[in-house]
């Protein structure tokens, strides 16, 4: 009688145990660019129903400052998602890992694609006026609030300025870049117009004039909430993230929104550059293209398998349908750079050789 009773209560104490210290779930952390915010908070809820084990850890940023978190500051993370696959090369590639030869990766699949437009209101200013033909004039009034992402550290900062680049052929006006840009900032953002190309130079402080009616956040995802308040009357986005938050939008002309193959030859007709090296070991350099998002997994990453993991699901009919459901479909069948070097669960999954 009395071993069946301490048996019985060392079963319970087990139990207790148990339940006081479940089994820890292996952590997958996630960087990506804020305008995935939408998309991936419901991919994580759904992946994580289906692997209860492993808890997501998710963080946004502009696509540059997601890549300084792997490259510079050293983190460990298991995804990257920038909303610039140029990123991936150019500052994953080209860096090897600490005390090693190794680059911090060697492959990445072009993810999705998008288009820039301007989102507003139906209380911003001059909203019953503005139209794909006179919206850089009124961006440039200055009783217009108009927000601006960083493009020292966001992929959609860089691409707003090839914009209004672009714009000055498409309306055949050479004076609309300036006529946006000039004294809004303590240092200028210089435009080098060389007719068929164009430079536009960004400075190493780049703050906005006391008086300026330009407003800068260090993502574009960050300026959705200031159009919403009304603290700023248009700002540039992408269409998938106009349409996630029900906002008016203004669609530009295939010619200059970053968003059209087959005006790819135009785009490239501008470049931005940085007049600093945030990254010692590399150029910052940005050519004109169409927007494309890339994924990669970091050659450090410490789940490598868990990651592969979530983008199996990420490629799945239920994960391309969560993209789909938040305007931003993946580009199907997957394609990418150096795909040789996908791990072998991945290139199988996604069908590629």
């Amino acid at each position: 009688m009395k071993k069946q009773f301490f048996g019985l209560l060392i079963l319970e104490l087990l139990v207790l145990l148990t339940a006081c210290n479940p089994k820890e779930k292996i952590p997958l952390v996630v960087f990506a660019a804020g305008s995935l915010i939408q998309p991936f908070t419901d991919l994580e809820q759904a992946f994580e129903e289906k692997y209860p084990d492993i808890n997501v850890q998710m963080e946004f940023h502009g696509s540059i400052q997601v890549m300084r978190h792997v490259t510079e500051l050293h983190e460990d993370i298991d995804i990257v998602a920038t909303a610039d696959q140029a990123l991936i090369p150019m500052l994953m590639y080209e860096v090897n890992m600490p005390g090693t030869d190794d680059p911090y990766a060697d492959w990445f699949l072009s993810m999705a694609n998008n288009r820039l437009a301007v989102a507003y209101t139906q209380r911003s200013k001059y909203a019953n006026e503005i139209t794909s033909e006179n919206w850089w004039e009124i961006l440039s009034r200055q009783d217009v609030k108009v927000g601006l992402s960083d493009p020292r550290f966001d992929a959609l900062g860089y691409r707003q300025l090839m914009a209004f680049a672009l714009a000055q052929d498409v309306y055949r006006k050479d004076n609309i870049f300036h006529s946006f840009i000039s004294q809004q900032f303590s240092k200028e953002i210089h435009l080098v117009d060389m007719g068929d190309f164009k430079i536009i130079r960004i400075p190493e402080i780049l703050e906005t004039a006391k008086n300026s009616h330009i407003m800068m956040r260090g993502s574009s995802i960050a300026l959705i909430s200031l159009l919403e308040a009304g603290e700023i009357d248009y700002a540039f986005e992408y269409e998938s993230v106009i349409k996630q938050h029900g906002l008016e939008m203004l669609s530009l002309p295939p010619t200059l929104n970053l968003g059209e193959e087959e005006f790819s030859n135009n785009y490239h007709k501008v470049t931005v550059q940085m007049d600093f090296r945030r990254f010692s070991t590399v150029d910052p350099v940005f050519i004109g293209e169409q927007i494309t998002y890339g994924l990669t997994i970091p050659s450090n990453a410490p789940h490598p398998e868990e990651a592969a993991l979530f983008i199996r699901f990420l490629y799945s009919e239920e994960g391309q349908s969560i993209m789909r459901r938040n305007a931003h479909p993946l580009i199907y069948p997957p394609t990418g750079d150096q795909l040789q070097n996908l791990p072998d669960e991945l290139r199988d999954f996604l069908s590629l050789k």
